[in-house]
């Protein structure tokens, strides 16, 4: 895959595994907190200070993620909650659950995902697997918990995108790949790109009506965690090859560098989008943007179908 283009310049290297401010007080909703940089961001939250909920498709492995978050730090206020990112009616449930039980979400970490199935798949509500997984359900996720995010005094909300965003379009004419042969990488690729186009159209949303909630980007380059092999192999544990080979893959506690500056540092830019220095290894730093990315007309276009789509809106604008 090609690199970016253009865009803002890259900020210094940050360290291969940046320092977490200190989180104390603050709510984290952690999704796909069950494996990999969703389980290692919950494990550096809440040894920073925070009260993480670690929302997950399967409660059993939310629970052993859960002991793992208490090993590091026995004293943290940690949960589980079940959120299947595949079904809108569970998005629903779960956000409707927070805003029960809970005065206000500080951090929202938008982290889960599905990649590259062998074949075209559907989610509960008829989309294609991916596209129903990695950006119907959390835009549906944002927009329910936008009112527990703006209660807070400084909101934030970290969306997960993906270096193969660099080679995504956005087909509106089908979105849910339907009329066209199914190719799960491009596939994949647009729905990160959608993933990018929702973090920067909620941070000029909040620009304009005068939030103080910042929305971030951030990928991880190639990391070793189960997207490469529950996508794949839709269970079957098969790894997945890229190409002739298998490339080097960073483990998951350094793969989680850019999502967890995106989340926490506290000098991030409205919008600004974090990936490794090479591209697909190495430290976080501020990644660049192509055309495409930055294309706004786009990504209110897509901002509005996925509203219709959802069934889920921006708050009303204060008068």
């Amino acid at each position: 895959m090609s690199g970016p283009t253009s865009g803002a310049a890259a900020t210094t290297d940050l360290p291969a595994r940046p320092h977490v401010p200190d989180q104390t007080g603050r709510t984290v909703v952690v999704t796909g907190a069950n494996s990999g940089t969703g389980r290692e961001a919950a494990k550096r939250l809440a040894a920073a200070g925070a009260r993480v909920v670690l929302a997950v498709r399967n409660p059993e492995k939310g629970a052993e993620a859960l002991t793992e978050v208490l090993a590091t730090r026995p004293d943290a206020q940690a949960e589980v909650r079940v959120l299947d990112l595949a079904d809108l009616a569970s998005v629903r449930a779960f956000a409707d659950g927070l805003a029960r039980d809970l005065d206000r979400v500080d951090v929202l970490m938008n982290n889960a995902g599905i990649s590259i199935p062998p074949e075209r798949y559907e989610t509960a509500d008829g989309h294609e697997l991916q596209w129903g997984t990695n950006f119907l359900g959390p835009f549906a996720l944002t927009n329910l918990l936008l009112p527990l995010l703006l209660a807070a005094p400084d909101p934030r909300v970290a969306t997960m995108c993906s270096y193969a965003a660099n080679q995504g379009r956005i087909a509106f004419d089908d979105l849910d790949w339907e009329r066209r042969e199914y190719r799960a990488l491009p596939a994949y690729a647009q729905s990160k790109l959608a993933d990018l186009h929702l973090a920067r159209h909620l941070a000029h949303t909040a620009g304009r009506r005068g939030w103080a909630l910042v929305s971030t980007a951030a990928h991880p380059g190639l990391t070793r965690t189960n997207l490469q092999v529950t996508g794949p192999s839709m269970g079957r544990e098969q790894p997945v090859r890229w190409g002739s080979g298998l490339l080097p893959m960073a483990a998951p506690e350094n793969g989680v560098g850019s999502l967890l500056v995106a989340a926490t540092r506290r000098d991030v830019a409205q919008g600004a989008y974090y990936g490794p220095m090479s591209g697909l290894a190495g430290p976080p730093r501020r990644a660049l943007l192509n055309r495409r990315m930055r294309d706004a007309a786009t990504a209110a276009r897509l901002w509005a179908v996925a509203e219709e789509v959802t069934s889920t809106a921006l708050p009303a604008a204060r008068s």
